[in-house]
């Protein structure tokens, strides 16, 4: 994907309750939001359930909302994130673009802001991305090359300087909810 901006775009898709919804966020380097999607909710009657079986879930979450929110993103990221680890293949597939995992650590600080160290898992690594914080966990899709690597690290330590990088999963959270109530 070529690119010419540094927006982030954070993707959700969430089942509770016997129904499934999603939202997608595009912010600038800043955090200022510059693109946000959502689905109603959906809720797949009895019958769905039935024929559908166990291919439901992936089904719901992969095809119907992750596409549809990606496919009505007007601002395209650099870098999609999510908070799910099963979603980031089908993210990376459905974006056209790079993807990335990102889940908070427990690990004590990294040396420097942009510090990466591997996990012993594949495609895992904890990133530095500020110079305080505990680093995050990041995974990547299989196959990601060491250059895409480094520019995704970059990518996230640039907008560390300026905004913390998971906070948007709680703003697409807010938002579902407030949708959710009216």
């Amino acid at each position: 994907m070529a690119s010419a901006n540094n927006n982030l775009g954070y993707v959700s898709v969430e089942g509770a309750e016997g129904q499934f919804r999603g939202a997608s966020l595009v912010v600038d380097q800043r955090g200022i939001p510059m693109d946000f999607r959502y689905t109603d909710p959906i809720r797949p009657s009895r019958l769905e359930r039935i024929l559908y079986g166990s291919a439901l879930d992936v089904y719901l979450r992969e095809e119907l909302i992750l596409q549809s929110l990606l496919g009505a993103v007007e601002t395209t990221p650099s870098l999609w994130v999510c908070s799910e680890g099963d979603l980031l293949a089908p993210l990376k597939a459905a974006g056209k673009g790079r993807a990335i995992f990102l889940a908070p650590s427990a690990h004590a600080p990294l040396e420097a802001a942009g510090a990466v160290e591997p996990t012993g898992e594949a495609e895992v690594l904890l990133i530095q991305a500020d110079s305080v914080s505990a680093p995050l966990r990041a995974s990547f899709s299989p196959g990601t090359r060491p250059d895409e690597i480094k520019q995704v690290v970059s990518l996230l330590v640039e907008a560390a300087r300026t905004m913390e990088l998971l906070e948007p999963f709680g703003r697409i959270e807010k938002a579902l909810l407030s949708l959710k109530e009216e």
